[in-house]
């Protein structure tokens, strides 16, 4: 008796003096419900840690001056891998005085809701990576004739027009204008192919389909040419338009269509380069004139950066994701002949450079 008395005292004698030093006993694990969500987080939050975890760390400066980044795109793709490229020069050129708080995936809406976010105030969101052709009804109707279907015959090309004068003057022309943004720099990521969910074997196969486009007159007009049906979806409801048979395909560079999961549910992709997907970085004019003019220079310079970066990696990258979904097992259609879509599309190409018809000769030219 006396035994257990005394092996009771001592039992909680020790509780006591554990929870005076402030231990506890181990918890239980957490409920699933929060885990299993975790898992179903896209695949660009995996890639944006393991990044994080492999570029230089930056202190932020007690003052630091943070600008949100919206990307549409996952950071496994060409154009998200840009975008961390730009935040890792920005905030080591900076000393951590500039922060990029960069937001991928589409979280916050597709490029469209983006620059409508963009151009209302409010600095909700700063910059953003975007297709150029996005610009054409934010003030930027000469970057409308960069997505031009077949201006670009090769990235040497496009990068010649990227360069030149010409392009700066591309870039600033919103801000020109009183829109509200400005271009930093440009990039590119990868021509641009249609995909379909049934099997495709040629310009002939388009006829009567409904393809999906955005808001945008030449992407509209080129569909058209082919004999089928421009369908307006927001690219965030894209997979789920595809899958319930709302349209049935689309058009993206190769490493966006992959990263996207689209070889899910539409597994044919016929290799007719319709265009070099350009892109701009741009930021809204409130957020620039924030910044004094050497956290100013630090943008350019580390746009100029970012740029060359995308320079180096896109051929590469798209070669490497184009194998890998032929070994997949994605339908992959190559275009022997291009003369009969060039010819579709002449009229596109009329219509949408009226009034600038010798600025448009000039990119063609540079080639």
């Amino acid at each position: 008796m006396k035994k257990k008395i005394i092996a009771t005292f001592l039992a909680v004698a020790t509780v006591l003096s554990m929870t005076a030093c402030g231990l506890q006993a181990p918890e239980e694990s957490a409920a699933p419900s929060e885990a299993s969500a975790a898992t179903e987080t896209p695949a660009a939050d995996d890639t944006s840690a393991e990044a994080e975890a492999g570029a230089e760390t930056v202190t932020p400066a007690a003052d630091a001056i943070t600008l949100v980044m919206a990307e549409v795109n996952n950071l496994d793709t060409i154009v998200g891998m840009t975008d961390e490229k730009f935040k890792e020069e920005v905030e080591k050129r900076s000393n951590g005085s500039i922060i990029i708080d960069l937001q991928p995936g589409g979280v916050l809406g597709a490029e469209k809701d983006v620059l409508d976010t963009m151009l209302g105030g409010g600095g909700t969101i700063d910059i953003s990576r975007i297709s150029a052709f996005a610009l054409t009804s934010y003030g930027g109707e000469k970057s409308m004739l960069l997505s031009l279907p077949y201006t670009f015959v090769s990235r040497e090309h496009f990068w010649k027009f990227a360069d030149s004068e010409l392009a700066q003057e591309f870039l600033l022309e919103p801000s020109e204008k009183g829109t509200g943004i400005r271009g930093l720099f440009y990039g590119e990521e990868g021509f641009r192919h249609f995909f379909t969910k049934d099997e495709i074997t040629g310009i002939e196969s388009f006829k009567g389909m409904k393809l999906r486009v955005s808001e945008d007159p030449v992407m509209t007009g080129l569909v058209k040419g082919l004999g089928a049906s421009p369908t307006v979806v927001d690219f965030n409801e894209l997979y789920q338009a595809l899958q319930t048979g709302v349209v049935d395909g689309a058009e993206q560079p190769i490493a966006n269509y992959k990263s996207k999961a689209f070889p899910e549910v539409a597994p044919n992709m016929i290799l007719d380069g319709h265009t070099l997907g350009a892109i701009q970085v741009v930021i809204t004019d409130e957020a620039w004139n924030k910044l004094t003019p050497d956290q100013q220079d630090i943008l350019v310079e580390a746009g100029k950066a970012a740029s060359e970066y995308n320079r180096t990696i896109s051929e590469d990258k798209e070669k490497e994701v184009l194998e890998q979904l032929k070994a997949e097992n994605v339908n992959i259609v190559e275009v022997e002949d291009i003369t009969p879509w060039q010819e579709a599309v002449k009229p596109v190409i009329e219509e949408n450079t009226k009034g600038q018809e010798e600025l448009y000769q000039k990119i063609v030219d540079m080639k």
